[in-house]
């Protein structure tokens, strides 16, 4: 079996594409994301859909022999003033349904339903708006102060504006593409989708201070230095996007042919991992790449003439 030669494809795509290439191609893929994040902001009043854990509500899973859409029409019909905002197959034949929020009535007359029509081995959880408003709040601080720490701790390791900064761009540009992803896919925003974001900042970072690490500090040209972070960087993240992967299938179908349930959050940090990896692998190797490119070719000069005063 003939093997892959990864360093061609690394040679032949620095050959391909020039440094205001790298550099445009994820700029013009931020500014869209950014834009379409805006009018959803302006159309909802949210830059991607809140999950229940944010806006409150009540999802409930009850066992039935039918689809998951059937289960749903059931109850839109029967509530047609509070529908389900959606519905899932669960696995080991339950549904998964979720409403918005309700007074009190309406979840008394909801639980009065379920009970005569399912009996008792239903789930069900209630979330308050107030409790949502304060999860949002603490899910949107705990984004910050994380991207805040990570740019102080990429400022104190190189000293640097310029690679300093394509570091924390190229890591800001990751969770801006990720959430507009999740707005084109529908996928929610949730504790588990929060979780992944958080961990997307750490991925992005790690694979950002590598090549930079690699392009500043070694010896050689600076091809030569592109060429053998790029071949560690894409083992690195090709590794843990494949590891996801089979997360993600085995958290989101395993019930189609076991009888273990799906694992909604495992799930959700999963995809919206997968999303966001891909997307660090444009930021990381063409956009970081693109500027510490420009940034060493701007510096060589200047390097010279110390070594000739020297």
């Amino acid at each position: 079996m003939k093997s892959i030669n990864i360093e061609h494809y690394i040679d032949a795509y620095l050959r391909r594409f020039s440094t205001k290439q790298m550099i445009a191609i994820p700029m013009v893929a931020l500014l869209v994301s950014l834009m379409i994040l805006g009018w959803s902001y302006y159309s909802t009043g949210s830059p991607v859909e809140l999950g229940v854990e944010f806006t409150g509500g009540t999802i409930v899973t009850v066992e039935s022999t039918s689809p998951y859409n059937v289960v749903q029409q059931e109850f839109a019909t029967q509530f047609p003033d509070t529908p389900p905002i959606s519905g899932r197959d669960a696995g080991g034949g339950r549904v998964l349904l979720q409403f918005g929020p309700m007074d009190t009535s309406q979840q008394l007359e909801l639980n009065k339903y379920i009970s005569s029509h399912y009996g008792k081995d239903v789930f069900l959880k209630q979330m308050s708006a107030l409790y949502g408003e304060n999860l949002q709040r603490s899910a949107i601080k705990a984004v910050l102060y994380a991207f805040i720490g990570m740019a102080i701790i990429v400022f104190f390791i190189f000293k640097s504006i310029v690679p300093s900064g394509a570091v924390v761009l190229s890591a800001f540009s990751d969770i801006v593409i990720a959430a507009t992803l999740m707005d084109l896919f529908n996928i929610s925003l949730s504790l588990g989708t929060v979780a992944a974001l958080l961990m997307l900042i750490g991925y992005s970072v790690d694979s950002d201070i590598l090549l930079t690490t690699r392009v500043l500090k070694r010896r050689g040209t600076t091809d030569e230095k592109l060429r053998a972070a790029m071949k560690t960087g894409l083992t690195m993240t090709s590794t843990t996007l494949s590891a996801i992967f089979v997360l993600f299938v085995v958290s989101t179908f395993a019930h189609f042919f076991t009888s273990f349930s799906r694992i909604d959050i495992i799930s959700d940090i999963s995809l919206v991992l997968l999303l966001g990896l891909t997307v660090d692998l444009m930021n990381t190797w063409m956009l970081n790449t693109g500027i510490l490119k420009w940034y060493t070719s701007r510096d060589a000069p200047t390097r010279k003439k110390r070594g000739r005063k020297k």
